[in-house]
């Protein structure tokens, strides 16, 4: 599994949609989650930098995986979700910031058709609140953006995470060019 959490996390990196140490990545098997490693470089994955936790309740592994782990699990337990990618993607994070609806509406045709509406939720990371915020909308979305911080996109798989996240960036980037156009024109 961590083969595979390796290479998006490289992906991740490589295209911008989160800085090396930031961002942090799932995979729900059964009972089971594999996660990111608390303060592992995306780009850098090797086998010590996945974490095996359990989805039902925190344990003392909790301790070496990623900060947002509570997330990851209130997710798993409330969707159908397999996989889950956190990353900052600038450009969500900057409409999320602009945002005063709550939600972020694509204009594109893939963000209209892939993602409908994406809720802009709140939570400190790690919290409580951001867990339960985004376990509730993750429920009959697949995707959301946590004000001024990142997007968690759940998956069947870590490619249709994968594909989900670089669809929010994209949405979020034309909604931006657009608007500033708008603004000025």
């Amino acid at each position: 599994m961590w083969q595979e959490i390796s290479k998006y996390g490289n992906k991740l990196v490589q295209q911008g949609l989160v800085e090396s140490h930031f961002g942090n990545i799932s995979i729900r098997d059964g009972e089971r989650i594999f996660i990111t490693a608390r303060g592992y470089a995306l780009d850098e994955i090797t086998e010590d930098g996945v974490v095996e936790v359990d989805v039902n309740s925190p344990t003392d592994r909790d301790l070496m995986s990623s900060t947002e782990t509570i997330v990851h699990r209130a997710i798993y337990q409330q969707s159908r979700a397999r996989a889950v990618i956190h990353a900052h993607c600038p450009f969500s994070v900057v409409e999320s910031l602009l945002s005063d609806t709550g939600l972020i509406e694509p204009l594109d045709s893939e963000g209209k058709c892939f993602l409908k509406n994406i809720p802009v939720i709140r939570g400190q990371m790690g919290s409580e609140e951001l867990a339960h915020n985004a376990g509730m909308a993750l429920s009959d979305h697949n995707a959301v953006i946590v004000h001024g911080h990142g997007t968690f996109a759940t998956g069947s798989s870590l490619k249709e995470a994968y594909v989900i996240t670089t669809q929010i960036e994209h949405s979020c980037r034309i909604r931006y060019w657009y608007d500033l156009a708008r603004k000025y024109c």
